[in-house]
């Protein structure tokens, strides 16, 4: 797990602060679902403390976890993206703290301001870059021929 604090794809403080005004502290419990995937994704989070964990939906199987997230990372990225609507499922895997940010209000405020927008845009897109690659790596260890070290 990397944390969004360290990763060079954190948002710079002066957009971080903006984001943060219209932040509300939300908490789960463990086992909480906070999103299943193919719902509509009109909300994000950036965790405080605990861990979540990221699944997919595999017809006939226990939705394997793709990655697992933590302190000041972003737990949602398909509220950014036509249709808004959630690519994975979220579930608490730890009592969770968060800042829960209404993804509407997170929208309009980039459509108003395009540095910021750009700057949502780029974080965003970096965020689920680096998902892509972590659920490709997963996938490969769990359903690959050969496992994750590639000897048969």
């Amino acid at each position: 797990m990397t944390s969004a604090t360290t990763m060079p794809f954190a948002l710079a403080a002066e957009h971080r602060e903006r984001l943060m005004r219209i932040a509300r502290e939300v908490s789960f419990g463990a086992g909480t679902r906070l999103f299943e995937e193919g719902r509509r994704a009109d909300r994000f989070w950036i965790v405080r403390t605990g861990t979540v964990a990221l699944d997919l939906h595999v017809p006939g199987r226990r939705a394997p976890v793709i990655e697992s997230l933590g302190q000041g990372e972003l737990v949602g990225w398909s509220w950014h993206f036509p249709p808004y609507v959630w690519q994975l499922g979220a579930e608490a895997m730890t009592t969770v703290r968060a800042y829960e940010f209404d993804a509407v209000a997170v929208r309009a405020m980039c459509a108003d301001d395009p540095g910021f927008g750009r700057a949502i845009a780029v974080w965003v897109g970096r965020v689920l870059a680096h998902r892509l690659h972590a659920a490709r790596t997963r996938l490969l260890d769990l359903y690959g021929p050969y496992g994750g070290d590639g000897r048969p």
